[in-house]
């Protein structure tokens, strides 16, 4: 493991690692080597909640209330490698704001594809597991907006927007004051990306550099993704032996709730009672690049990057053939026999706009 670098000037980070012996705090950035502070006697400490910007809200802490995976904003005396201020953000109190934030979307939020944009509203088109519906998203002079920057999963790299840069064919999730029925916000915030979804079957996996390579159903041509720290894996369930099972009384797989409810209940509903494919996504059960294998079908979504035969998955959902079929069958293309895809269908539903992946904004947007 290579040395942790001498601090030079502030920087944020992550706390990485605590060095007793010689009293140091190892910071690694969001990109580079870690750093090493040395905490002395007139190291000063404070405290702010996720979200604050104003540092007079900050309240003093001890050094040893630090912890590891806490944001921090380190300060060194000039010169030295000793730490002046450490400003900490705690993990558990982001953790919680996380949860928090991800529950308002939830219920104050709608997302869709762009289909139309005029004066103040965006029509996004939803797809259900019923098919398309369409819900309408209003923008006032006080929205905010955040775009996803290109080859990047990150929410925390997406930038200051506005509501010219938004395109017909982006991803967009909006909060705000949101209808009975789901179909029409008001905006507080919007954020938007450029999304590609590809799918294909996995014929390679390198555990070392967490790559997936799989032969793309739009071309045939392989295509690599790259699974990051940041990327989610999601593996949908048997819905073969679930339709089976379920109908004599079988135990749903996991993941699935009898009735074929993601997750239970009425959380997976959409506008009108529609099931909003990314709710039921949301309640896919997890998985790891250690389970998946050669043949098994795939798919992804990414940012647009510069690399056509390569991207950085957002979410990446393996076990997808019936989801795939369920997409072929709403475009027109049809299944084939014995549960798998018609050639026609696959064609046909790897054509692009809301008839294919592209409309179905699998996973991209996530606040």
């Amino acid at each position: 493991m290579a040395p942790a670098q001498t601090p030079t000037r502030s920087m944020v980070g992550t706390v990485s690692a605590f060095k007793t012996e010689s009293t140091e705090i190892e910071i690694r950035p969001d990109s580079g080597a870690p750093v090493a502070f040395k905490v002395t006697a007139d190291t000063m400490a404070q405290r702010v909640a996720p979200g604050v910007t104003d540092l007079k809200q900050a309240q003093a802490i001890k050094v040893t209330e630090v912890a590891l995976g806490d944001r921090v904003l380190a300060t060194p005396e000039p010169g030295t490698s000793n730490l002046r201020r450490i400003v900490v953000m705690a993990a558990s109190d982001i953790e919680k704001k996380n949860a928090a934030d991800k529950a308002d979307w939830a219920k104050r939020g709608v997302s869709g594809v762009v289909g139309s944009k005029s004066g103040d509203q965006i029509t996004l088109k939803i797809r259900t597991m019923g098919g398309e519906q369409q819900a309408v998203v209003t923008v006032t002079e006080k929205t905010a907006y955040k775009r996803y920057a290109p080859d990047s999963v990150k929410f925390a790299d997406a930038r200051n927007s506005k509501l010219g840069e938004i395109a017909v064919g982006d991803q967009v999730r909006a909060r705000g004051q949101k209808s009975e029925d789901g179909l029409k916000v008001t905006a507080d915030d919007v954020v938007f990306g450029t999304f590609v979804t590809k799918a294909g079957a996995i014929t390679a996996i390198n555990p070392e550099t967490r790559e997936v390579t799989v032969k793309d159903l739009s071309n045939n041509k392989p295509l690599t993704i790259r699974l990051t720290a940041d990327s989610q894996m999601k593996k949908m369930p048997d819905m073969s032996a679930m339709m089976g099972g379920m109908g004599r009384g079988g135990a749903a797989p996991a993941g699935m709730a009898r009735g074929g409810m993601p997750g239970g209940g009425m959380a997976g509903r959409g506008p009108m009672g529609g099931m909003d494919i990314n709710a039921m996504l949301e309640r896919m059960p997890q998985t790891k690049l250690e389970d998946l294998k050669p043949g098994e079908m795939v798919v992804v979504s990414s940012t647009k990057g510069a690399k056509s035969d390569q991207v950085t998955a957002i979410m990446m959902l393996a076990n997808a053939d019936f989801l795939l079929q369920m997409v072929s069958a709403q475009s027109g293309g049809g299944a084939g026999r014995g549960g798998g895809m018609g050639g026609g269908g696959m064609g046909g539903m790897m054509g692009g706009g809301m008839d294919a992946l592209g409309g179905m904004g699998l996973g991209g947007i996530m606040p």
